[in-house]
């Protein structure tokens, strides 16, 4: 398009186009152009109310709303010609739009800006990614769920400090990631009732002196009530940055998983074997089975809490209301999106295919004096000393343990006798790994029967 016609854009107010270092700073078609389906269904609405307000022919709505349609259809074919010299997807469209069916195009413009157009697309792009957020957590707590239920009664050990503190049980680990994904899924539904406020309307930042019904373009496009006040309307992006809040959270659970993941599938654990759809080979080592889909995931939360950051930055010292600063918005989204996405697509992928080597786990728990604790709490049950007297004692018996070179339960009756002498061979009924975890009922605890439960009532809430 020539620059007399892009001039013509603005209303004549420039009398020569801008030069290629301006154009090419000022321009957001290279990246806003995803917002096409949005920009079009937001431009529906509001053609529609015009024509119901009587500020438009219902003839003109009409011929906006179909030649929108054929402007979107020609988006989706790959047939749109994309201009730079028209910065945004919005004077793209309405370009286009006049082209298609001439001069009623130039009144849908009318009653709002590109301030409210801009900020009602990317409300809609947003709650897009909020909604496809909810599928992709559910579907991995889904596998999570399977995962947690073949292996209920699987023990492991537990780590604090990535050392060996008690036995646990496979399902419980499972389950403690469906507590934290369930998390996340709540601050992504939170977040979209927030954010779920129509800009439309608001104009340039004051309103309009036209007759418009906001109620009703809202309603149009699935929103709850039009937003309140028209400088915060075209002002707030406080719906992206929780939307990048809510990511950065979740990326940062992701990565925790792929992280145990990486680990658990070393030569050196044998935790898990990781299917090779998930896995990658070495060019010169022909043993190696990377897992480069985790740890590739484990990598993304510092692009998209880098997004969160560089967002705040834009928008921490804007004053009301808009500032082309807030070009710099979507962007950011569009790439966290896209990568919180792809990172919960592949941790289901990977969960559902994994396998969980249940002998290497149970070999594991029951190394490293998991029991300990166990132990201590037989001597102040059983025999009545204070926990930091057996405490005491039980240290004393681990050292023994590692001077003999063998495990709590692997040491003799007199061996434990020689610490304290009121211990009898009841004791050995609490060492083992099974017996440890079994004895965790207390609600939340790692006992198989209360493993269980969580699963059918998770179950019962995922449908």
């Amino acid at each position: 398009m020539s620059d007399k016609s892009s001039n013509q854009m603005w209303g004549g107010r420039f009398a020569a186009g801008p030069d290629a270092i301006m154009e090419a700073i000022n321009a957001s078609i290279g990246f806003d152009k995803r917002m096409a389906s949005q920009d079009i269904a937001g431009s529906r609405a509001h053609a529609a109310m015009l024509a119901a307000q009587g500020i438009v022919t219902p003839s003109d709505a009409e011929a906006m709303r179909e030649g929108l349609l054929t402007v979107l259809s020609e988006i989706e074919t790959g047939e749109f010609a994309f201009s730079t010299a028209l910065e945004d997807i919005h004077m793209n469209v309405e370009a286009r739009l006049k082209e298609v069916i001439g001069e009623p195009a130039g009144r849908l413009h009318t009653g709002r800006s590109r301030n409210d157009q801009v900020a009602t697309d990317f409300r809609l792009w947003v709650r897009d990614q909020l909604d496809a957020a909810v599928s992709g957590l559910e579907a991995l707590m889904r596998a999570l769920l399977a995962q947690a239920e073949a292996g209920a009664d699987w023990v492991m050990p537990g780590f604090t400090h990535l050392q060996t503190a008690q036995p646990v049980t496979w399902g419980h680990h499972m389950m403690a990631y469906v507590e934290m994904f369930a998390r996340d899924l709540s601050r992504v539904r939170d977040a979209r009732e927030r954010m779920n406020e129509s800009p439309l309307g608001a104009a340039a930042l004051a309103g309009t002196s036209f007759p418009i019904d906001r109620e009703m373009t809202a309603e149009a496009l699935g929103f709850d009530r039009p937003m309140a006040n028209s400088l915060d309307a075209v002002s707030d992006r406080d719906f992206a940055l929780e939307f990048l809040s809510v990511a950065s959270i979740s990326a940062m659970h992701l990565s925790r998983f792929a992280e145990e993941l990486v680990i658990w599938s070393s030569a050196q654990f044998r935790f898990v074997t990781l299917s090779d759809r998930f896995s990658t080979g070495s060019s010169i080592m022909p043993q190696k089975k990377n897992p480069d889909a985790a740890e590739l995931i484990r990598a993304k939360v510092g692009r998209i809490f880098g997004a969160n950051v560089a967002l705040m930055m834009v928008m921490k010292g804007l004053p009301l209301a808009y500032s082309k600063d807030m070009q710099e918005d979507k962007e950011q989204v569009f790439d966290a999106a896209d990568n919180w996405m792809l990172a919960l697509a592949a941790m289901e992928g990977m969960v559902k295919d994994m396998t969980g080597n249940r002998a290497n786990l149970e070999a594991a728990a029951s190394a490293g004096f998991s029991t300990a604790t166990d132990l201590a709490d037989w001597l102040v049950r059983t025999l009545g000393l204070p926990f930091r007297d057996a405490h005491h004692v039980t240290g004393s018996l681990v050292a023994l343990a590692e001077q003999k070179g063998c495990d709590l339960p692997d040491l003799s009756l007199e061996d434990m006798q020689s610490v304290h002498a009121a211990i009898t061979a009841d004791v050995f009924d609490v060492l083992g790994v099974h017996n440890s975890v079994a004895s965790r009922t207390s609600f939340g605890g790692t006992a198989p029967v209360r493993v269980r439960e969580q699963i059918a009532l998770w179950k019962e809430v995922l449908g």
